[in-house]
């Protein structure tokens, strides 16, 4: 059997491996829960009867979403929600909850070119399929918000929040669901409906907010929504846009804020043998790819599952024993195990390790081989770490140094 030595030592990480390494670790899960109630079928702004709704501009700032998620991140899933609805369809069975799907598709799965297709025409078909209604009214104990919340985290139970972002993603422009409900009522279903959040997020699930602004009042998120996703002082501001942007301007943003920065890991950064901090990575810019390519049956259009075989070229014979390499030493084959290789690219126990510091001016364009990753501390699991890193990173620009740190790929 012959055995080709080039790259025994290639770093596996590199490049092709380093994609979907980024990917999946990289990978979101989202939700979409739409407020179909009759106000949001109401003109978006008092210029004119004819102008768009809120419920047409978050269909057309979704589709535009999964445009550009199936062509730049075909990998991530979706899930399209509405609640506040006549008709009922999850698997629950709660009422006022309808999940909105198509033939041959998960209801948490990949966008594809049908969903886009169907979903962008929605608005023709929604009062006679699925219908509007007021879905906390006052006299009943019908909680449509909470029904919806329950279904999004049963669509979000698959994958683990360690590898997989998980992201619940409120559109409305009802600023206080119970406004119409008064005393204990009122207060247990705000109660349950706000623990049914925290449930959500203790697993790892993060709750956002799109809000919208009627044309006769500003939305006021400290009524309710602001306990619902956990916001406090000024990050109450940051999410209200002001009352002079115009409906392309509300657009815009809605879009921008759909497109959610996300680390790509979360890695230990070890400065001396008994100091260890925690560090996010981030991706800077880099070029976009298309998604991956996927084959499928030319008679079933099913997707195939690739295999891969190894032959030996002397005798033909199907190869069960793992792989290894080789490297000619002193006119000597010696072969390496796939685990022999890994513990000697091994150089530290941790992700990062820093190995020193040199003068600024040691550092040159052409060292600069591959996109850099931005780096920043986190205090989740180790707490004190950006105390740490601040004052790494102080020291360092106080005496013009920069820092050498070596990677560890298990």
């Amino acid at each position: 059997m012959d055995l080709d030595p080039e790259g025994l030592f290639r770093d596996d990480s590199d490049e092709d491996d380093d994609n979907v390494q980024e990917r999946e670790a990289n990978k979101e899960m989202v939700v979409y829960l739409i407020d179909a109630s009759p106000k949001m079928f109401t003109p978006a702004t008092k210029a004119d009867e004819k102008e768009e709704t809120h419920f047409h501009t978050i269909v057309n700032c979704i589709t535009h979403a999964l445009k550009t998620q199936i062509i730049g991140r075909s990998y991530d899933e979706v899930a399209i929600c509405f609640f506040n609805t006549k008709e009922k369809k999850n698997l629950q069975e709660l009422a006022g909850v309808y999940v909105y799907n198509v033939t041959e598709r998960e209801p948490l799965d990949r966008p594809d070119a049908r969903l886009i297709k169907e979903f962008s025409c929605i608005e023709d078909s929604f009062m006679s399929n699925i219908g509007s209604r007021y879905g906390i009214t006052s006299g009943s104990r019908e909680n449509t918000l909470y029904n919806a919340l329950w279904v999004a985290q049963a669509l979000l139970r698959k994958g683990s929040v360690k590898t997989v972002s998980k992201r619940i993603v409120i559109f409305t422009n009802e600023d206080d669901p119970f406004g119409g409900l008064t005393g204990a009522v009122k207060t247990d279903m705000i109660r349950t409906t706000i623990q049914r959040a925290r449930d959500a997020q203790d697993l790892g699930l993060s709750i956002e907010l799109l809000p919208l602004s009627r044309p006769d009042e500003e939305f006021n998120i400290s009524l309710f929504y602001a306990d619902l996703i956990g916001l406090e002082g000024d990050e109450i501001v940051d999410y209200l846009p002001s009352s002079g942007e115009k409906l392309e301007d509300m657009t815009n943003q809605l879009k921008k804020r759909m497109m959610k920065k996300r680390k790509v890991k979360t890695l230990a950064f070890a400065i001396t043998n008994d100091v260890c901090i925690e560090v996010n990575t981030y991706a800077l810019i880099r070029p976009t790819t298309p998604g991956a390519i996927t084959w499928l049956d030319s008679i079933s259009n099913l997707p195939l599952k690739a295999e891969r075989s190894f032959i030996c070229n002397d005798t033909g014979a199907l190869l069960q024993d793992p792989q290894k390499r080789f490297q000619v030493y002193n006119d000597k084959i010696v072969k390496f195990s796939t685990r022999e290789l890994s513990d000697v690219k091994r150089v530290s126990s941790h992700h990062l390790r820093l190995l020193g510091f040199k003068p600024l001016d040691y550092l040159k364009d052409y060292h600069n081989l591959r996109p850099s990753t931005f780096i920043y501390p986190s205090d989740e699991q180790i707490f004190g770490s950006t105390r740490v890193f601040v004052a790494l990173h102080s020291s360092m620009r106080r005496l013009g140094r920069l820092a050498f740190k070596c990677p560890y790929k298990p």
